[in-house]
């Protein structure tokens, strides 16, 4: 569902918009995830908190302690997806210990059984990511893969041919959160990973605003925006905040 979606929404000539939201991080985590959808969000990337995520940087990483202060455990998260019934994909980002301790075949069929169609492990790399990847499959559940500024050629051509859903391009090297500016790898990242894959490419990790959001998506097929909306989120905005937030990148895009 998650790659037919996005590829369908390109075809249309739309730029699309995922944003990232941490799951439990909140009360009314569940009305933030239907207000940014309602907001123009193509699909949405919910996080399951984990108490040591290494790719996030100090937005996330509060996030996910609130997350975790508040008692939140991964079935609730994707309870709180399926409840919230949104109608564009929703893809699970988390890491490979609580996938583990799940089980890959566990883990993968709670997700579709949710409603989840794809799932980010940033820290399951590229060689160990087949019984996972296989499992995911199995259910119906896209494995996305990143890919960094610094990866070969080589490596590149192989992560676009197992990736699902969409192709990750990290938009500068180092953990999430908000930059004053996206930098000058996103491009020739971009062009290097459509050499080896017409799936759809979203470029994260750093973009921030409006101006940003428009800026990556002259070249890429999408934006990710996590620690802009999360920081918000943490200093109280809710769901209309978050909504206004979304509201303005879609339009920047668009």
């Amino acid at each position: 569902m998650l790659e037919r979606s996005l590829r369908a929404q390109r075809g249309r000539g739309r730029k699309l918009l995922i944003p990232y939201l941490m799951g439990g991080m909140t009360e009314d985590w569940g009305q933030t995830l239907a207000a940014v959808v309602a907001a123009g969000a193509d699909a949405v990337e919910v996080g399951i908190p984990f108490s040591d995520p290494m790719m996030d940087g100090p937005v996330i990483q509060e996030a996910a302690l609130r997350s975790l202060e508040r008692g939140t455990v991964p079935d609730e998260v994707l309870d709180g997806i399926a409840r919230a019934e949104v109608t564009v994909p929703v893809t699970m980002m988390t890491y490979y210990n609580i996938v583990y301790r799940a089980g890959h075949k566990r883990m993968a069929h709670s997700l579709a059984e949710a409603g989840v169609s794809g799932a980010i492990i940033p820290d399951l790399s590229l060689e160990e990511v087949g019984p996972w990847a296989e499992e995911a499959d199995a259910a119906g559940v896209a494995t996305v893969l990143l890919v960094a500024p610094s990866s070969p050629e080589a490596r590149v051509e192989r992560i676009c041919a197992r990736a699902r859903g969409f192709v990750y391009a990290v938009a500068r090297m180092g953990v999430t959160g908000e930059r004053a500016d996206v930098g000058d790898e996103a491009r020739p990242l971009v062009e290097r990973i459509r050499r080896h894959t017409d799936m759809p490419v979203c470029v994260g990790v750093g973009v921030s605003t409006p101006g940003q959001a428009a800026e990556v998506c002259e070249v890429a097929d999408g934006v990710v925006v996590g620690s802009a909306l999360v920081r918000r989120l943490l200093e109280g905005a809710g769901p209309e905040g978050a909504a206004e937030f979304i509201g303005s990148l879609r339009r920047a895009i668009d």
